[in-house]
């Protein structure tokens, strides 16, 4: 169904609905209310069960439609292992407790409604409710490790918030073996008296085959790995060099000094710098991939991309959202290869003040690909690299005078800077973790990132005020009670932060990480001002970027790994052309939104699918040192246990009940361990030792035991 026809028949039924004399009524008693042909009775099914999804109606036990109540929500079940579970409201941050028996046996991320029964709307009170109906299935398929029987196999999923086995009848094992991971459609949802069944749709691999367990995860988020045969047509067609004819009509900076800096081992590189001096101004150039070239709207290149959304970077491996002829070749900005750009040029003051900007189509030639390494020495006036680029030192020295100044002025106005400490994991050619390491930001990456902000700032503000279609990238502010709460937490410490019922100013949490800075609690109120916190979002209304502490930000940098900005470039290239026009305007309002809603969506899947990669493959290393003795920092206490963080990023828990010579209890109040009897205490940030006792790769959990001083041993 046509998605204007759709959205018109939701709004007749709607109305209907909602109307003061309306009666609740079944679907064939709206039918016939509506004159629906019997033949188009599926349409209207369609569209009730669209209205449900989205939370705008209700429908009883006995199949009649009605407007929602206002006990009755609709949301998406987040499960536990333990049986118990939570239902989520888009657009609102508190959540909804669902008690074990009170589930309807409804599966992890299915769409439900929910009888709240506790805890209305305007008390404290968590609120606590009852699914009464499960509206959508929105898991079909789940990866999980198979076990064969005589007669039957049976396949316990991966992620433990899907808590029941699903039966797959001998038929539908399809050559599935004990051991091996596999993907499962299911056929049957499960009830109060049978298990789930489904068919093995896809081997993946045996559990001890390397690299396996990553692939596991990257099926069971439903992250595409394989192109179309039409992308990979299409994708044979394109040339491998630039063409004179491309070049036609564009700013010609080839001849301007011109780099790429990056990781080494970056090969998709999506921003080039130009740099230069006039009296007191800078004119910087932020040149990016003219990505939009070549992958044209509606093709199958494109409809993959947005199906994709950003590249996904795993511990082992890069999945790209555009095939590598394309992100390592025709795309990426290679040094001594004529390449076309996107560029916001920039002119700007001493103050780091935009002060007048271009953007432009133009062609680019990178002089030096550099990497972050290099760049550092330089600044660190490292003999060696200096000579050799002894021509470009200056350049760089230049480009740290700027990004400086930028960010000064970012901090001046209040911009929020998390610095959290990155793994670096190194794998052997089995895919097995033989180093963990902490990987942090330096001097030329956060010159890098500063130029970036300052682009993408730029770009948002004048297509904001030219007030045309656009895709921004948005923070709200933080919900004033969660701000109250913090401030509450904080406290504990000695810490203060000014709040008001309705807002917070980013400066204030700014200031905040500045007076936490090296301090024992560092790590514990980041990690919690963070969760603080709303998430940053792609939106079509422009609402500003709290964390920025901006008005104006969008992403414009990256094309080759995400698709918003490959989206915007379209926009601004068809301005560029002669502008928009009512029908360019009315054709990019249709598809942005859904743009935006799917970039988000798909942002948050990579995040979550490298998250989950990098603790396994943490737990794998700690598997192999069991027994191990290292010095690490308590970095976080719960009625648990400790948390403990080593010196290479690895995190894990010791429990409450396995610390030694005492009854220990948890102080709320203090944020400390106690010991009942003899009064010991753990803090946070305290330094102790830990011995590696035991892991558990199925739930990516580490345990860790307190190693005594000699001293405390004799």
């Amino acid at each position: 169904m046509e998605k204007e026809l759709l959205e018109n028949r939701k709004n007749i039924i709607l109305d209907i609905i909602n109307s003061p004399n309306y009666t609740p009524m079944k679907a064939k008693e709206l039918a016939m209310l509506l004159n629906v042909p019997r033949e188009e009775r599926g349409d209207l099914d369609y569209v009730l069960n669209e209205l449900l999804a989205e939370g705008k109606i209700s429908v009883s036990k006995k199949g009649k439609y009605d407007k929602l109540g206002g006990n009755l929500v609709v949301g998406e079940f987040v499960a536990n292992q333990n049986g118990y579970g939570f239902v989520t409201i888009e657009g609102e941050d508190d959540d909804i407790f669902i008690p074990g028996g009170k589930t309807l046996n409804a599966l992890h991320k299915d769409t439900v409604m929910v009888a709240i029964r506790k805890g209305a709307t305007d008390d404290k009170k968590r609120r606590e409710g009852e699914i009464i109906r499960i509206i959508a299935h929105n898991s079909t398929e789940i990866v999980g490790t198979f076990t064969k029987n005589t007669s039957f196999g049976f396949v316990v999923p991966d992620n433990k918030k899907f808590n029941r086995d699903i039966f797959i009848p001998k038929s539908h094992c399809n050559g599935a073996m004990t051991g091996h991971k596999v993907v499962v459609e299911l056929t049957f949802f499960g009830d109060d008296e049978r298990k789930p069944e489904g068919i093995v749709k896809e081997i993946i691999g045996h559990v001890n085959d390397p690299k396996t367990d990553i692939l596991a995860i990257v099926k069971a988020y439903g992250i595409p790995t394989d192109y179309p045969d039409d992308v990979m047509e299409q994708v044979a067609a394109m040339p491998d060099e630039v063409s004179s004819k491309d070049i036609g009509g564009r700013l010609d900076y080839r001849d301007e000094l011109t780099v790429t800096i990056d990781g080494e081992d970056a090969k998709d590189l999506d921003d080039a710098i130009t740099l230069k001096k006039e009296g007191d101004k800078y004119i910087l150039g932020v040149h990016i991939a003219d990505v939009t070239n070549y992958v044209t709207e509606k093709s199958p290149l494109d409809r993959e991309a947005l199906k994709r959304g950003t590249s996904v970077y795993l511990v082992d491996r890069v999945i790209p959202m555009l095939p590598h002829k394309l992100s390592n070749g025709i795309c990426s900005l290679n040094a001594g290869c004529d390449r076309l750009a996107l560029s916001c040029i920039m002119e700007i003051d001493s103050k780091g003040k935009v002060v007048g900007h271009k953007i432009a189509e133009t062609v680019i030639n990178v002089n030096e690909r550099m990497s972050y390494t290099s760049v550092k020495k330089i600044l660190d006036g490292d003999t060696q690299e200096c000579e050799r680029y002894k021509d470009i030192v200056g350049f760089f020295h230049l480009m740290n005078e700027l990004a400086g100044l930028l960010r000064k002025k970012r901090m001046d106005r209040g911009a929020i800077d998390f610095d959290f400490k990155e793994s670096k994991i190194i794998l052997d050619e089995k895919g097995e973790p033989i180093e963990i390491k902490p990987y942090e930001r330096n001097e030329a990456t956060k010159i890098i990132e500063d130029f970036m902000l300052i682009a993408n700032e730029t770009v948002a503000e004048d297509f904001f005020w030219q007030e045309l279609p656009f895709v921004y990238r948005t923070h709200d502010n933080p919900d004033p009670e969660k701000m109250v709460k913090l401030a509450m937490f904080i406290s504990n410490f000695g810490y203060g932060i000014k709040t008001t019922d309705y807002d917070i100013h980013p400066k204030e949490l700014q200031k905040l990480l500045g007076r936490i800075s090296g301090t024992d609690e560092e790590a514990l109120i980041s990690r919690l001002t963070l969760r603080s916190m709303k998430q940053a979002k792609y939106t079509t209304v422009n609402s500003g970027h709290f964390g920025l502490a901006t008005q104006y930000y969008c992403h414009f940098t990256s094309p080759i790994r995400r698709y918003p900005d490959l989206q915007i470039h379209r926009i601004i290239k068809q301005n560029l052309h002669g502008g928009l026009g009512e029908k360019g305007v009315k054709h990019f309002d249709s598809i942005l939104s859904e743009v935006a809603e799917h970039s988000s969506y798909t942002e948050r899947r990579a995040e979550d699918a490298e998250r989950d990669t990098e603790k396994l493959k943490k737990v794998q290393y700690m598997s192999k040192r069991i027994g191990e003795v290292y010095d690490g920092v308590v970095s976080g206490i719960t009625q648990y246990g400790l948390y403990v963080e080593l010196n290479n990023t690895v995190e894990g828990m010791i429990r409450v009940a396995s610390l030694p010579g005492d009854y220990y209890f948890y102080d709320e109040e203090k944020y400390e361990m106690i010991g009942q009897n003899t009064g010991n205490s753990f803090k946070l940030g305290q330094r102790i030792k830990i011995r590696v006792a035991a892991t558990d790769k199925i739930m990516r959990t580490i345990d860790f035991e307190l190693e005594l001083e000699e001293e405390e041993n004799e």
